[in-house]
Protein backbone atom coordinates (compact mmCIF):
# COMPACT_ATOMS: atom_id res chain seq x y z
CA UNK A 1 0.00 0.00 0.00
CA UNK A 2 2.38 2.61 1.07
CA UNK A 3 6.08 2.71 0.27
CA UNK A 4 9.40 4.24 1.33
CA UNK A 5 9.01 6.67 -1.88
CA UNK A 6 5.57 8.19 -0.48
CA UNK A 7 6.17 11.63 1.03
CA UNK A 8 5.26 12.36 4.75
CA UNK A 9 3.26 15.65 5.83
CA UNK A 10 3.73 17.55 8.64
CA UNK A 11 0.47 18.66 10.05
CA UNK A 12 1.49 21.51 12.81
CA UNK A 13 -1.80 22.29 14.89
CA UNK A 14 -2.45 24.33 18.10
CA UNK A 15 -2.38 21.23 19.91
CA UNK A 16 0.37 19.30 18.30
CA UNK A 17 2.27 17.70 15.12
CA UNK A 18 0.84 14.84 13.19
CA UNK A 19 2.86 12.69 10.82
CA UNK A 20 1.01 11.55 7.34
CA UNK A 21 1.94 9.25 4.79
CA UNK A 22 0.84 9.97 1.50
CA UNK A 23 -0.01 7.68 -0.91
CA UNK A 24 1.40 9.30 -4.23
CA UNK A 25 2.41 5.81 -5.87
CA UNK A 26 -1.57 4.49 -5.00
CA UNK A 27 -3.34 7.63 -5.39
CA UNK A 28 -1.49 9.83 -7.51
CA UNK A 29 -3.90 12.63 -8.94
CA UNK A 30 -5.71 13.46 -5.38
CA UNK A 31 -1.72 12.86 -4.01
CA UNK A 32 -0.59 15.28 -6.41
CA UNK A 33 -3.60 17.99 -5.73
CA UNK A 34 -2.85 17.80 -2.33
CA UNK A 35 1.09 18.12 -1.99
CA UNK A 36 0.63 20.98 -4.20
CA UNK A 37 -1.51 22.91 -1.87
CA UNK A 38 0.52 21.50 0.80
CA UNK A 39 3.77 23.40 -1.10
CA UNK A 40 2.19 26.93 -1.82
CA UNK A 41 0.89 27.09 1.77
CA UNK A 42 -2.39 26.92 1.37
CA UNK A 43 -3.23 24.78 4.48
CA UNK A 44 -1.05 27.08 6.48
CA UNK A 45 -3.68 28.81 9.29
CA UNK A 46 -6.48 27.16 8.21
CA UNK A 47 -9.14 25.86 10.97
CA UNK A 48 -10.83 22.39 11.13
CA UNK A 49 -13.83 23.72 10.42
CA UNK A 50 -15.92 19.96 10.96
CA UNK A 51 -15.71 17.57 14.23
CA UNK A 52 -17.87 14.72 14.29
CA UNK A 53 -16.99 12.39 17.55
CA UNK A 54 -15.82 8.74 16.55
CA UNK A 55 -16.44 9.51 12.87
CA UNK A 56 -14.40 12.71 11.23
CA UNK A 57 -12.36 15.65 11.60
CA UNK A 58 -12.53 18.07 8.29
CA UNK A 59 -10.56 20.98 6.93
CA UNK A 60 -8.67 22.55 4.09
CA UNK A 61 -11.40 25.45 3.42
CA UNK A 62 -9.76 28.51 3.10
CA UNK A 63 -13.20 30.47 4.40
CA UNK A 64 -13.75 27.64 7.64
CA UNK A 65 -17.22 27.16 6.68
CA UNK A 66 -17.25 23.81 4.90
CA UNK A 67 -18.03 25.63 1.22
CA UNK A 68 -14.84 26.70 0.14
CA UNK A 69 -12.02 25.43 -1.95
CA UNK A 70 -8.92 25.84 -4.61
CA UNK A 71 -10.75 27.22 -7.14
CA UNK A 72 -10.17 23.40 -8.65
CA UNK A 73 -11.32 20.47 -8.42
CA UNK A 74 -9.95 16.76 -9.12
CA UNK A 75 -11.73 13.66 -10.53
CA UNK A 76 -12.69 10.96 -8.14
CA UNK A 77 -9.90 8.29 -7.65
CA UNK A 78 -10.91 5.11 -5.97
CA UNK A 79 -8.61 2.14 -5.06
CA UNK A 80 -10.46 -0.91 -4.00
CA UNK A 81 -7.21 -1.64 -1.42
CA UNK A 82 -7.32 1.97 0.00
CA UNK A 83 -10.06 1.66 2.95
CA UNK A 84 -11.52 4.16 5.72
CA UNK A 85 -10.36 1.15 7.99
CA UNK A 86 -9.19 2.61 10.94
CA UNK A 87 -8.62 5.83 13.08
CA UNK A 88 -6.15 8.59 11.29
CA UNK A 89 -6.80 7.71 7.63
CA UNK A 90 -7.12 10.62 4.95
CA UNK A 91 -9.33 11.39 2.39
CA UNK A 92 -10.83 13.78 0.40
CA UNK A 93 -14.15 15.69 1.27
CA UNK A 94 -16.54 16.34 -1.68
CA UNK A 95 -20.36 17.52 -2.52
CA UNK A 96 -22.60 15.29 -3.98
CA UNK A 97 -20.98 15.45 -7.17
CA UNK A 98 -18.12 12.50 -6.99
CA UNK A 99 -15.33 14.78 -9.31
CA UNK A 100 -15.53 17.78 -6.80
CA UNK A 101 -13.32 17.26 -4.37
CA UNK A 102 -11.10 20.36 -4.65
CA UNK A 103 -9.05 20.97 -0.93
CA UNK A 104 -10.78 20.18 1.62
CA UNK A 105 -9.98 16.40 3.42
CA UNK A 106 -10.87 14.76 6.91
CA UNK A 107 -9.65 12.49 9.09
CA UNK A 108 -11.21 9.54 10.10
CA UNK A 109 -11.85 9.26 14.04
CA UNK A 110 -12.58 5.78 13.94
CA UNK A 111 -13.42 2.85 11.43
CA UNK A 112 -16.00 4.45 8.53
CA UNK A 113 -16.11 1.47 5.93
CA UNK A 114 -19.57 2.98 4.54
CA UNK A 115 -17.38 5.59 2.72
CA UNK A 116 -15.09 3.21 0.84
CA UNK A 117 -15.86 2.97 -2.87
CA UNK A 118 -17.17 6.81 -2.28
CA UNK A 119 -14.65 9.14 -1.61
CA UNK A 120 -10.54 8.65 -2.11
CA UNK A 121 -8.54 7.65 0.28
CA UNK A 122 -5.00 8.69 0.09
CA UNK A 123 -2.77 8.60 3.14
CA UNK A 124 -2.75 7.34 6.44
CA UNK A 125 -1.61 9.04 10.07
CA UNK A 126 2.13 7.93 11.38
CA UNK A 127 2.76 9.55 13.78
CA UNK A 128 0.33 11.87 16.09
CA UNK A 129 -2.93 9.90 16.81
CA UNK A 130 -3.17 11.39 20.44
CA UNK A 131 -2.67 14.85 18.76
CA UNK A 132 -5.69 14.36 16.48
CA UNK A 133 -7.98 12.57 19.00
CA UNK A 134 -7.94 15.79 21.00
CA UNK A 135 -8.40 17.89 17.79
CA UNK A 136 -11.75 20.45 17.50
CA UNK A 137 -13.83 22.22 15.57
CA UNK A 138 -11.57 25.32 15.20
CA UNK A 139 -8.36 24.16 15.97
CA UNK A 140 -5.76 25.69 13.72
CA UNK A 141 -3.37 24.03 11.27
CA UNK A 142 -0.44 26.51 12.21
CA UNK A 143 2.07 25.16 9.73
CA UNK A 144 1.91 22.55 6.54
CA UNK A 145 4.70 20.93 4.90
CA UNK A 146 6.22 17.98 3.23
CA UNK A 147 9.24 16.31 5.03
CA UNK A 148 11.92 14.10 3.33
CA UNK A 149 10.93 10.48 3.52
CA UNK A 150 14.05 9.23 5.32
CA UNK A 151 13.12 12.12 8.01
CA UNK A 152 9.58 10.24 9.25
CA UNK A 153 11.16 6.98 9.14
Amino acid sequence: MNTPADPVVLIQTNKGNIKVKIFLKDAPTTSANFLELVGRGFYNGLIFHRYEPGFCLQGGCPQGTGFGGSGKTIPLEIKSHLKHDAAGVLAMARSNDPNSASSQFYFTLGKADFLDGSYAVFGRIVEGMDVLMNLRKDDKMINVSVLEPAKAQ
